[in-house]
């Protein structure tokens, strides 16, 4: 599940105070008009700009393409449960028979037993398998998850996150993603 990036909509790769970007998955972007704006706001320094430049009246700048926040804003501990972090922990794999097509997510206990939304109870599923457990209890269908639900950690879907890099990566951002991987010798 890639987002498409246009390289002609001069996105600005956002990093924490910290130089980190704010996320990995999904990597931390503004438009190019976020990012001027928070220039002329001082909240951020620029370390990088593309070669393009917009104009007006009384100046010309380079669009930005590396923003780092003067400000250190902390990250979450814990990821928040959202679709697309379920799918990321899961790897984007239907987790009944391994597609990676027409994803949606399943309740192993489903909500008409008593099954609540949570991290322990939701696996990505394809709309075939997830028609085909129904209301039914996974153990009861003969259908079980390669990989039992859990919660995640931010680090977890770090891991993951590698798998499915962005489709688009400006140079200038790449001396700053991925520099806690460890370096072959």
């Amino acid at each position: 599940m890639n987002v498409h990036v246009s390289p002609d909509a001069c996105p600005a790769l956002v990093l924490n105070a910290d130089y980190r970007p704010l996320s990995y998955y999904p990597l931390s972007l503004w438009c190019w008009q976020d990012a001027i704006k928070a220039i002329f706001l001082d909240r951020v320094n620029v370390l990088s700009t593309y070669e393009k430049t917009v104009h007006s009246p009384s100046f010309e700048m380079k669009l930005p393409s590396v923003v780092c926040l003067k400000s250190y804003i902390k990250p979450a501990r814990n990821p928040a449960f959202t679709r697309f972090n379920v799918f990321l922990r899961d790897r984007f794999t239907c987790q009944y028979c391994g597609s990676r097509d027409d994803l949606t997510f399943d309740h192993l206990i489903p909500r008409s037993k008593g099954g609540m939304t949570t991290w322990d109870n939701v696996v990505t599923a394809c709309s075939p398998c997830n028609l085909q457990k129904g209301g039914m209890l996974a153990h009861h269908c003969g259908m079980q998850p390669a990989q039992h639900p859990f919660q995640p950690s931010i680090q977890d879907l770090h891991q993951n996150g590698r798998m499915f890099p962005p489709n688009y990566l400006h140079d200038s951002w790449l001396d700053f993603l991925y520099w806690d991987t460890e370096l072959e010798p």
